[in-house]
């Protein structure tokens, strides 16, 4: 099974492909978007194509899950993910997935973080018959965590990673939020 593409009200969904590069570039790039991933600033051009290659991988590996790039009239906003579990911590891999989200600035608080992220639980419980979806951010991701909570995802935990470099905010530790195929309402 290859992604589908998929479609909100104001968003579509495309799988992420090698044409769709540069707009990583620019995303990424933005210190404001990367405040809370990584080194907490932006990513070089080179450090984006080692991402870049790692994200297009994800739907190779796990079929009908990956990265997806989102267009509203025709213009980037940013992109949505379902991947699944990489970590011991985060559970067994089968019949559940991670979702994440990151979007241009300029598109904050628009509701369309939430929006791709509902189609995303949408397709991973509908079409790919996930049990279990799960998002992990900075406890001190504000925005992150209320889009997770208005996505009908429900606080599981705070845990502490270790960190070579860690950014402002880490010694809070990182929060999971989860939705069940159960709870989930349509």
């Amino acid at each position: 099974m290859s992604q589908a593409v998929l479609r909100t009200r104001r968003i579509v969904l495309v799988p992420l492909a090698e044409e769709h590069f540069e707009y990583e570039v620019e995303l990424d790039s933005d210190p404001a978007v990367m405040r809370y991933l990584g080194n907490g600033g932006g990513r070089s051009r080179a450090e984006v194509e080692q991402f870049h290659r790692r994200r297009v991988a994800v739907a190779e590996r796990a079929p009908g899950l990956g990265f997806w790039v989102g267009f509203v009239e025709g213009q980037f906003v940013g992109w949505w993910l379902l991947e699944p579990p990489e970590r011991a911590d985060q559970g067994p891999v089968d019949a559940q997935a991670e979702l994440g989200y990151r979007l241009l600035a300029r598109y904050w608080r628009q509701g369309l973080a939430s929006e791709g992220a509902r189609e995303l639980i949408r397709h991973g419980f509908e079409d790919l018959g996930l049990t279990r979806i799960f998002a992990e951010t900075m406890t001190v991701n504000a925005a992150s965590r209320a889009t997770m909570a208005a996505v009908g995802m429900k606080y599981v935990r705070t845990f502490h990673q270790e960190w070579d470099h860690p950014i402002p905010g880490a010694e809070h530790g990182e929060v999971e939020y989860a939705i069940t195929e159960n709870d989930w309402v349509p």
